[in-house]
Formats: structure tokens, sequence, C-alpha cells
């Protein structure tokens, strides 16, 4: 869940844990999101019964995705988020890769790409790269589910987020900026973390997400030979595409 092109940042090279107390207390809801996935791929392939979670992170859309689908599967760059994914999820595949040049066998009829995760890819040629690898793992006739970073005219500027929660004896607190420079959000995200055992400790991460234009996305789906749907959301909407190959 971050950029193939630069050093993990320390959330996801470290600290996995601390991310999936984090996001189980911000109000994320992965139960619905899976369920408005598995609608949206139902309109267009009914009978889509595996699925591939690229950039799955601690496998909290899985956990859920799983219910929907008789076989999934996730993907991560980060080898301790992967860590906590496989001890929540024993009976799921989650293997260790790149969104833009990862190798699994076998082909899926779904692959979902969730969290703006592929704001992370580097860029239009990021993008461009991590869809073709998707296309080249899904069935004939496939659906690919893609949650963008924001877009030009929504991407916020100067932005800062705060959050302070209470996780089983632990207390964290989480600050961030996010500025625009470059065609990307530069994020810088403090954290502060309070538990019995190990008093209080603080670090600091970057982020770089990648800023698109919603043409450039759409151009690259068809470049992999899909056609695509924009469906707006609460967030930064979903890209619904679906392969043209029929065999």
């Amino acid at each position: 869940m971050n950029s193939p092109s630069a050093p993990l940042s320390g959330i996801y090279r470290s600290s996995a844990d601390l991310y999936e107390a984090i996001y189980s207390r911000r109000g994320k809801d992965y139960a619905r999101e899976a369920g408005q996935i598995a609608a949206l791929v139902r309109e267009r392939r009914p009978g889509a019964a595996s699925l591939l979670d690229v950039a799955c992170g601690t496998g909290s859309h899985l956990e859920h995705l799983s219910s929907h689908f008789e076989h999934v599967e996730g993907i991560d760059l980060a080898p301790d988020m992967v860590r906590v994914a496989r001890a929540k999820l024993a009976d799921v595949p989650v293997h260790i890769g790149d969104m833009r040049d990862f190798r699994i066998d076998g082909r899926f009829d779904v692959i979902t790409c969730m969290f703006s995760s592929i704001g992370y890819a580097g860029g239009e040629r990021g993008l461009v790269e991590a869809l073709d690898t998707f296309a080249r793992h899904l069935a004939p006739g496939g659906v690919i589910v893609l949650e963008p970073w924001y877009f030009p005219e929504t991407a916020l500027d100067r932005h800062v987020v705060g959050d302070v929660m209470t996780v089983g004896d632990r207390t964290i607190a989480r600050v961030s900026h996010a500025v625009r420079e470059e065609g990307a959000h530069r994020m810088r995200v403090h954290y502060v973390v309070a538990d019995p055992a190990e008093g209080i400790r603080a670090f600091e991460d970057e982020h770089v997400l990648a800023i698109i234009e919603r043409g450039i996305y759409e151009k690259a789906f068809a470049a992999v030979g899909c056609d695509v749907d924009y469906v707006e959301t609460e967030g930064p909407g979903l890209f619904v595409a679906t392969s043209r190959r029929n065999g």
C-alpha cells in the first residue's frame, strides 16, 4: 500500500498492527464497501466466483469479500501487512508483490484495488503498468473495481486531518497534513502511541499519492481492453471496468 518506487513508509513497513488498530476505530466500513463491490460486480458478471484484492493491506476488505465470493486471494507490497492479513485470514492465500508487475498463478473473475492504493503506483506510468498487470490476471469478461485517489478538481490543498482513539489499553493520536505539489499529494503524518508496556513513542511518515485526471484513468482502462464506468461514492468514487475479452 505504498509506492513501489519509494521505500515503504513506517506504518506499512513495521507497524501493521498499529495500522489495523487505527482503521478499526476510524469508522471505515469494510463490510459495507465489500457489499457494494459485490453488487457492482454482480450487475456485470453474475456468476463471478473468484477475486484477487490488490494492495490488500491487513486483509480487512478480504475478510468481508470472502462471504460474497467462493475463492479470494490478496497481494500487498508490504511484508508486515501481509503478515497481519495471513494471521487474520488463515484460509486465504495472501501474496507479497508489487501492483505494477506481480505474477501469480491463475486468473480471477474480479480484481479489486481499494483504499486509493493506486495513488502510490507512481503517476500515470505506474497506473498503466498496474492495469496491464491486472488485465493479465483477469479472466475473460472479468471485472476490475478500482478506487482512485482524488482527481485534480477534487484534491484539496493544505488539508489537515486528526484523530485520537483508544484501542484496548493503547491510545493513538494521528495527525496528517497534505499539500499539492507536482501532480501529487505529499502527506506528512505524525503518530503518538501510548501503551502501558512501552510508554509513549512517536514517529512520522511521509506519503506521496499521484493526482491523476479521470480521463487518464479511463484511457488506461481502454488500453487494456476494458469498458469502464465511474461510480460516485462518499469518497473518491470507484471505477468499475469490464474486460471485453471473451476467451
